[in-house]
């Protein structure tokens, strides 16, 4: 069986065969469950450029609100080969890795203070990165040898956050975004940013911010040394951030 060849430069969706556009996607509209509901939803789609767009499945969710989930095809492509992405660009170690250059480059103990900030009440992402037993077999920074990790919880305004941070004389500042309806995250991280500033700090930290709406285009462009997305782990964290230290002399 011949091997087909795939075109880079033109990639589209592929369901059943290569190249046919087929997509999946779902949306809810404010409308009461019924025919009319679908053909609404359908007439949507065909408006967002999906051809043969088909309704497979409507829900209704009280209160006149209906979820469809709708198959249609996709006539767009795009060329891979000219997407440039900003990415973190460190050597990913492993904890034993960190563990090593920290001794070797820094020759002391790394303090790195982690939080949910603002509003945002959801632990999942910095206790992955923070808490010993980690995630998915990655253990986190409270079981690496020459870190002292501290994680604030949930709920932690930014003024008690850097409070804390200049408390433990912190090298690191984790913060984690979870919650990011209507862009919440993007006024609470700036004014972290500017919190920081204010009390003369900023240059003497390394600032990390993550979520999974978070890339590193956007931390840089919010004052941050480095942002994570979903699917980093500890020793993606630890490794930008032992190497940031060397690199800017704050060790």
């Amino acid at each position: 069986m011949a091997v087909q060849q795939i075109d880079l430069t033109k990639i589209k969706p592929y369901g059943d065969t290569m190249n046919d556009g087929m997509v999946q996607l779902s949306f809810t509209l404010p409308v009461p469950c019924g025919e009319e509901a679908k053909e609404a939803a359908r007439r949507l789609a065909l408006k967002m450029g999906l051809e043969e767009p088909s309704v497979v499945h409507a829900e209704d969710l009280g209160v006149g609100y209906t979820m469809f989930v709708l198959y249609g095809k996709c006539q767009h492509t795009v060329d891979y080969t000219a997407i440039e992405v900003p990415k973190v660009d460190v050597d990913v170690m492993d904890k034993y890795g960190v563990e090593d250059f920290i001794e070797e480059n820094i020759g002391r103990d790394v303090v790195i203070v982690g939080a949910c900030t603002g509003t945002d009440a959801h632990t999942v992402g910095i206790d992955a990165i923070m808490n010993m037993k980690g995630y998915a077999g990655h253990y986190g920074l409270e079981r690496y040898k020459g870190i002292k990790a501290y994680n604030l919880g949930s709920q932690v305004p930014n003024e008690d956050f850097v409070a804390k941070a200049i408390e433990l004389n912190a090298d690191v500042l984790l913060v984690s975004q979870v919650v990011t309806q209507k862009d919440v995250h993007i006024p609470n991280l700036t004014q972290l940013v500017e919190l920081l500033e204010a009390e003369g700090i900023r240059d003497k930290v390394v600032l990390v911010c993550g979520g999974p709406r978070i890339n590193h285009e956007l931390a840089k462009e919010l004052g941050y040394d480095a942002g994570f997305g979903s699917g980093s782990y500890a020793e993606d964290v630890a490794s930008f951030a032992v190497q940031e230290m060397v690199k800017r002399k704050l060790v």
